[in-house]
């Protein structure tokens, strides 16, 4: 056993290395369903940064030291804090707003969201981003008004109609939040034979 720990030492500490960098700095997030449609799709490989709020004991939700604050409309990922699965959504409820939805249309803080005529993109105070509604699909569709506790976040899928999200989870300690979205690292279609989307490789999620 020493012997072959010896013979693989720089392999190890590789492995080592890695595991450190994925558990502190940064990480990849492979994007196993559609409820970021159309931002993220299936098979969309995301690098995430995992120093964008907070330095973290590695392999705990134990904060070391802050790094910034979490804006509206970022994508993060995060442990649900209903059974500690891994997703990825959007921020749209900071801590103290008010999130309510009336017939699909989102009001923080009483201010309407702003669509255009085709309900594919969604904007606040001058930020955008893109949008997917399915009308023929049962969804949570009214709610609120839900006031986001302190320390805590309000989430949603741009793939509003089929995206398990606060409406359903609840708001989101920060504690349980991973990192940012940053870029797509790789992406293959696995609706059709894994064929690769070069188009998609290295774009900015926003």
């Amino acid at each position: 056993m020493k012997r072959w720990l010896k013979n693989n030492r720089g392999f190890l500490a590789f492995v080592l290395c890695l595991g450190l960098f994925r558990t502190v700095m940064a990480d990849w997030n492979p994007i196993p369903s559609g409820s970021m449609r159309p931002t993220l799709l299936e098979g969309d490989v995301v690098l995430v940064n995992r120093l964008a709020y907070d330095v973290k004991l590695p392999l705990s939700d134990t904060s070391l030291a802050p790094t910034g604050q979490p804006q509206r409309f970022d994508v993060v990922t995060f442990s649900s804090p209903t059974d500690g699965v891994r997703l990825i959504k959007r921020i749209v409820g900071l801590p103290g707003d008010v999130v309510e939805m009336r017939d699909e249309v989102l009001y923080i803080n009483g201010m309407a969201a702003q669509y255009d005529p085709l309900h594919t993109s969604e904007s606040l105070n001058g930020a955008y981003h893109p949008l997917q509604l399915l009308p023929d699909r049962p969804a949570l569709r009214n709610f609120g008004p839900v006031a986001v506790p302190p320390n805590q976040y309000f989430m949603l899928g741009d793939n509003r109609d089929n995206s398990a999200d606060s409406r359903y989870i609840g708001t989101v300690p920060r504690k349980l939040l991973i990192g940012k979205a940053h870029h797509i690292l790789v992406s293959a279609n696995i609706l059709d034979h894994w064929q690769p989307r070069l188009d998609r490789i290295a774009r900015t999620v926003q």
